[in-house]
């Protein structure tokens, strides 16, 4: 089979590094044109991340040699595109949110597809926030948003913010049981890798918890009402629930979110028992197609007292699984546990690589 090139927008900064890394040796997409800030355009890509590559997992040799061309230069990438030599881009821009909207049209409307990372146009009207288990049917408003704006092949399609990873799969599974969720509290401890590099500054995380990040609390309460969402009229309508109460605090670990969750049913109410074997069973279109980057259990239920742990856990099936623990019934609501997930691969990168697999197979790439 040969591969689909495709690019990626914003590649030195760490998003984009971590794009790269998972692609090393993906089946099907093969890295081949890469794009960043004027500081980087013109240099090989080697030489661009030169003392500034921040991952483990390096790069191969053929995108070392890739030169990396200015991310605003919009022709080069059509070029690249006529030329046969680019399907599509992940975008990992990393700049003001009217520049974000302004560039990923502006590919879009040149024919080439957008995969975003970027939170810009996660709330414009007509594109599709997908986790690819959760809300598939999503990317059916894409040829509703080609038609509206005039575009022929290009179109958006984001991934939600990180922090939501390690409740939305779980979520999804009990109201596709049939079990209508009213309520959530949920507080989230988010791992220092989530606010990029060079991130939080150390002596502010050592020994300490800092219980804000601008942002993030509205984006918890707020993006999976849309991801819950219904098409109507050209464009996603939000869910009315569930109501949610976030609380979002950064904590001294390195990779994985963790989020401790209660929750209010309404007037069907599962057991302790039932949730969890609706989660251990719980399986979703990526398992049923089995892409290459969907794990093949989404959702793994820990039975440990104290799991799920970061350090222990975010790594479970290539770090795109949702690992959960500690199920047990509330005393103020009905339903409590602990959810984790990595938040730079399923989080980030890795569920941007897993929607682009899913809009391949529905032949919008």
């Amino acid at each position: 089979m040969q591969k689909i090139p495709v690019g990626i927008l914003g590649a030195t900064g760490m998003v984009g590094q971590n794009y790269i890394s998972l692609l090393n040796e993906h089946p099907w997409f093969e890295v081949s044109y890469l794009a960043a800030s004027a500081r980087s355009a013109g240099k090989k890509y080697e030489d661009a991340v030169a003392g500034r590559w921040h991952l483990r997992r390096g790069f191969n040799a053929a995108v070392g040699e890739i030169k990396v061309e200015d991310a605003n230069d919009i022709s080069k990438a059509v070029s690249a595109l006529n030329a046969g030599k680019l399907r599509f881009v992940f975008s990992a821009l990393e700049m003001d949110k009217e520049e974000i909207i302004r560039l990923e049209e502006g590919y879009a409307q040149a024919g080439i597809p957008v995969v975003s990372n970027a939170s810009a146009n996660r709330w414009t009207p007509d594109v599709p926030m997908l986790i690819a288990e959760v809300n598939p049917s999503h990317c059916d408003i894409i040829p509703l948003q080609q038609k509206k704006r005039g575009w022929e092949r290009g179109f958006i399609a984001v991934k939600p913010n990180c922090s939501i990873q390690s409740y939305m799969t779980p979520l999804w599974a009990l109201l596709k049981a049939g079990y209508e969720v009213k309520r959530m509290i949920i507080t989230t401890m988010q791992a220092v890798s989530g606010a990029g590099y060079p991130g939080v500054p150390s002596l502010d995380v050592i020994d300490n918890v800092v219980p804000y990040i601008g942002g993030e609390e509205e984006k918890s309460e707020k993006e999976p009402l849309k991801i819950l969402g219904s098409i109507e009229n050209g464009e996603i309508k939000n869910s009315e629930l569930p109501l949610i109460s976030a609380h979002c605090n950064r904590v001294p670990v390195i990779d994985g979110h963790t989020a401790t969750v209660s929750m209010e049913f309404g007037a069907k109410k599962p057991s302790v028992e039932q949730v969890i074997e609706i989660w251990n069973n719980f399986r979703a279109l990526p398992q049923e197609l089995k892409l290459p980057f969907a794990p093949e259990v989404p959702i793994i239920v820990r039975k440990e007292a104290n799991r799920p742990q970061p350090a222990k856990d975010r790594d479970a099936y290539k770090a795109m699984a949702v690992s959960v623990g500690r199920v047990r019934p509330c005393p103020v609501f009905d339903i409590r546990f602990v959810g984790l997930s990595h938040n730079t691969v399923r989080g980030a990168a890795g569920g941007g690589i897993l929607n682009a697999e899913l809009l391949k197979v529905k032949n919008f790439l």
